[in-house]
């Protein structure tokens, strides 16, 4: 288990996701949730370590489809969560892309939720908007989104981190990179965490 090995290496927060039944909705999966999720929470706080659940959907490809591997999508599950599992050891490790893909405000949810803020991704989202028209949002993600690095889609980065300042949070922003179009070698991930760095950089005092 994750919450015993990460004390035995001096790390505090462990980030994962949640999981879900895609053929299920979230309200039909929730008593599985619990059921799983309480105990875990529970054995983490006990041993002094977070557990921060990532919001990505996890909709992306035809196993996932309907409704998606992992059940942290919104702020409206982040609540009922949080109230039901009772336990300040469960946050989130918040990725704003993925409030992106789904047309939310990614800097909305970070004043209610700052003291759940474990980590944070900075990675950004192009949404293809002639896609959108050619297939709807129903269809597959693949078909009309591309990750990004930050700076490079649709997120507002000046507005993003100054909320996430103003907020309070002083942990981690770890830049993620799944941009493709700075090449899939480790030369290209190289120059795309220099490029991401560089556009984040007035940010950071």
């Amino acid at each position: 288990c994750s919450s015993d090995l990460a004390p035995l290496l001096g790390v505090t927060t462990v980030n994962t996701f949640v999981g879900r039944d895609w053929r299920l909705s979230i309200d039909d999966n929730w008593p599985r949730f619990l059921e799983v999720w309480k105990p875990l929470v529970r054995h983490a706080e006990d041993h002094g370590v977070r557990i921060g659940i990532e919001n990505c959907p996890m909709l992306f490809t035809r196993d996932e489809w309907p409704g998606g591997k992992n059940m942290f999508v919104s702020p409206a599950v982040w609540r009922r969560a949080f109230a039901d599992i009772g336990s300040p050891a469960l946050g989130l490790n918040f990725d704003p892309s993925h409030l992106a893909l789904q047309d939310m405000d990614p800097a909305g949810p970070l004043a209610e939720f700052k003291d759940r803020l474990f980590h944070v991704h900075a990675k950004d989202v192009r949404i293809d908007r002639a896609a959108v028209n050619e297939v709807g949002r129903f269809d597959f993600p693949n078909r009309w989104h591309a990750p990004r690095i930050p700076g490079y889609g649709e997120i507002d980065w000046a507005r993003f981190m100054g909320e996430l300042t103003r907020v309070g949070y002083d942990g981690p922003v770890c830049i993620e990179v799944e941009d493709e179009t700075f090449g899939r070698g480790l030369d290209g991930r190289r120059r795309a965490l220099r490029v991401a760095r560089n556009v984040l950089a007035p940010y950071f005092a």
